[in-house]
């Protein structure tokens, strides 16, 4: 029998699934039988919800979308309470929305620094209390949403390698404070093939020769895809992960373990 991964009548909740890594997590959770709470800031009949809401549909998963913006904390605690009224149950929690600030050490503005602060950290551990209660009463998985920006970075991305860098210590501590009863990992994508990386590209005079470049800083010769993270959320989330606690696990197609000056 081939080995399979099966969510069925489990409950994820994942941050961010209007674009991105988050829209494509939440397509490969349904993929795996498990039904889909969601949020976005964009509003419910917004084409991205909408998509959202039909991706999970087509896999004939039961779905949930609510317009949240996760610097809020009453809309946090509005996003965990429809899931839990909707669902009557949470088994994961996948911390995923965030946003590139990138600035630089001395011209970060005060505004920049605490917006930085608010949607890339403080989100995340207000997001995790909220669901804990109800995460405990599954044995369920916490997985947060990092970067490789947390292992190494380059100039003019601060003050967004500084909350990715203090994620990874996060996970550690809800690890060692929530379990046994809450598992705690984290994910740390490299370059990933998104639109915003593709929006990163056409800033260039010739973006497909940046796309090259880029493609040849790594090991593997390619560009992540969002589903491959997807897919790795899918299995620390399920019992063949289960001894997976307090650790960050770097995807970056060993881009960080090739040095850089040839």
């Amino acid at each position: 029998m081939a080995l399979e991964i099966n969510l069925k009548d489990k409950v994820v909740l994942i941050t961010g699934v209007t674009s991105g890594i988050g829209a494509k997590i939440a397509m490969v959770f349904a993929k795996a039988g498990a039904n889909v709470a969601g949020c976005g800031i964009e509003k419910s009949e917004s084409k991205e919800a909408v998509g959202f809401l039909e991706t999970v549909n087509n896999f004939e998963q039961e779905v949930l979308y609510v317009q949240s913006d996760v610097t809020v904390k009453e809309e946090l605690e509005n996003l965990v309470q429809q899931t839990v009224d909707k669902f009557g149950r949470l088994d994961i929690l996948v911390s995923n929305a965030g946003a590139n600030v990138f600035e630089g050490a001395e011209t970060c503005s005060e505004e920049d620094w605490i917006r930085n602060h608010e949607l890339n950290l403080a989100s995340h551990w207000r997001l995790a209390k909220l669901a804990k209660p109800y995460l405990e009463k599954k044995n369920g998985t916490i997985i947060i949403m990092t970067s490789n920006h947390a292992y190494s970075s380059i100039p003019g991305c601060f003050p967004y390698n500084v909350t990715k860098t203090a994620l990874t210590g996060l996970v550690r501590s809800l690890a060692i404070e929530w379990g046994p009863l809450v598992r705690t990992v984290g994910i740390a994508p490299g370059f990933i093939d998104t639109p915003g990386n593709q929006k990163w590209f056409d800033s260039f005079p010739d973006p497909e020769a940046e796309r090259q470049r880029t493609i040849d800083l790594h090991p593997v010769k390619k560009i992540g895809t969002s589903e491959e993270i997807g897919a790795w959320c899918v299995f620390l989330a399920s019992e063949y992960a289960s001894f997976a606690s307090g650790t960050t696990y770097l995807l970056d197609g060993g881009r960080s373990a090739l040095m850089q000056d040839e």
